[in-house]
């Protein structure tokens, strides 16, 4: 590829990059594009700023016109669609970070700082022959407890178990004028990889879909029926609040921060608006690492967040000039930046060591959670969690037979067996897209990201 020039002469670097839906949540980056294309003149990093949720389309929609991106960023839950990304001629459209990298240790003047990643995040998107991405930010499934009610019910110690978040409950819920329920969380995939990841399952074959492409997957394993199991048994004891509606993260947020429960399942971005609605309702929140199956050895939790692909076949200095830029966002400084004005975790290691310096975590210890929950985890497949095509259908499939379960009183196992072959369904077809054994256009099907 040629260089993409502006009419200044500067070399372009056209940044696909992506935002959630945090009040301006995308100034951290901005201002690093600024000081970036300051410190680089001969550059002029361009921001192109898509929702998550239509990024990995708009990319699709914008090759498919012949326009490659420099770089594109896919959540966590994407990290196949981006590795399946095909230019119209049917070539990768992304090349690995690493492999670019190619040894070096600095670029342009600024340090390479891949091994500065907090293990999770670098590992996460690193599959197949060492293609990896970046992570520029993180998160993960934490557990909020709200203290006062567990010390009204004399609960002396947070549960760190299944059984004894049981316990809890059933000591919450005796309180004369306490909640209604002891615990709630949103009916949703990602706490199904949580306790698959916790208790070392694989959702997918080829070690989690990590040493080759997922062909077999299967949500009716001994971990996810466990965990299911368990989920129905809060239900039916009137321990657990389901609103009723699939995905209703905003309901089970609500029911918590109300006191109608003691306790939340929610992601870690949350940590900081959680504890602040307690302090002006009047009781503690604290940010806890999740319980897990006591029956079984801890494995690990999965992450959320991105990643940012670096686009194929650009030529030496457009991709020396991207990977200056990316080194640039995740160097200490601005990883901090980003972690405070976000509440995303900060992946890079010397931020974290800044901000214990600092005392951030002492006056924040609800931004210090996890991270640690993260570095408990051992890197295997299982606690990294899976990689597989369509895995917002395959979500949506899981998500399904649970209320199945706890609304119409499914059997478990027969509902998850059957919930088994839908998902193999969605994987056999994303696949075969893929593969190019069906006429059309090689590549993903679907570009849903949950």
């Amino acid at each position: 590829m040629a260089n993409n020039t502006s009419s200044s002469g500067k070399i372009v670097i056209d940044a696909w990059l992506h935002y959630y839906k945090t009040p301006r949540f995308m100034d951290s980056t901005r201002d690093a594009i600024r000081r970036f294309n300051q410190a680089h003149p001969e550059y002029e990093v361009r921001l192109n700023a898509h929702d998550y949720t239509l990024i990995p389309e708009a990319i699709a929609d914008a090759v498919g016109q012949g326009v490659i991106p420099t770089m594109g960023q896919y959540y966590s839950t994407s990290t196949r669609t981006a590795f399946d990304m095909v230019r119209n001629d049917g070539s990768p459209l992304y090349t690995s970070i690493d492999k670019a990298v190619a040894g070096r240790t600095e670029i342009l003047g600024e340090p390479v700082n891949l091994d500065d990643l907090i293990s999770s995040a670098r590992r996460y998107f690193a599959i197949e022959d060492g293609f990896t991405a970046l992570c520029p930010l993180s998160s993960t499934t934490l557990m909020y407890v709200n203290m006062t009610l567990l010390e009204a019910a004399g609960v002396a110690e947070v549960p760190t178990t299944w059984d004894e978040l049981d316990a809890a409950c059933r000591a919450v819920v005796r309180l004369s004028d306490g909640p209604s329920h002891g615990i709630t969380w949103v009916n949703h995939g990602w706490m199904f990889q949580q306790a698959v990841a916790a208790q070392g399952g694989h959702l997918v074959d080829h070690d989690n879909g990590r040493t080759g492409r997922a062909e077999t997957v299967t949500i009716s394993s001994p971990e996810i029926m466990a965990f299911v199991r368990w989920w129905q048994r809060l239900y039916k004891d009137g321990y657990y609040l389901y609103t009723g509606t699939p995905m209703d993260w905003v309901g089970a947020f609500g029911a918590f921060v109300e006191q109608q429960t003691a306790f939340l399942f929610s992601s870690s971005v949350d940590a900081t608006r959680l504890v602040n609605e307690g302090r002006n309702r009047g009781f503690v929140v604290k940010a806890c690492r999740l319980p897990y199956n006591g029956e079984v050895p801890y494995v690990g939790n999965v992450l959320g967040g991105d990643a940012v692909f670096l686009a194929s076949g650009l030529d030496k200095a457009t991709e020396d000039g991207a990977l200056a830029f990316l080194m640039y966002l995740n160097k200490a400084e601005n990883t901090i930046d980003r972690h405070k004005r976000t509440s995303y975790i900060p992946v890079a290691r010397s931020a974290i060591d800044q901000l214990d310096d600092e005392g951030w975590f002492i006056e924040h210890p609800q931004r210090r959670t996890a991270i640690d929950q993260l570095d408990a985890g051992d890197d295997s497949p299982a606690a990294l969690g899976a990689v597989v095509g369509n895995f917002a259908g395959i979500q949506d499939v899981m998500t399904q037979a649970m209320h199945d379960v706890l609304i119409d009183g499914a059997d478990p196992v027969a509902r998850f067996n059957q919930g088994t072959a839908e998902a193999q369904r969605l994987l056999d077809d994303y696949n075969a897209h893929c593969l190019g054994r069906v006429p059309g256009r090689i590549g993903p099907n679907t570009f849903r990201v949950h």
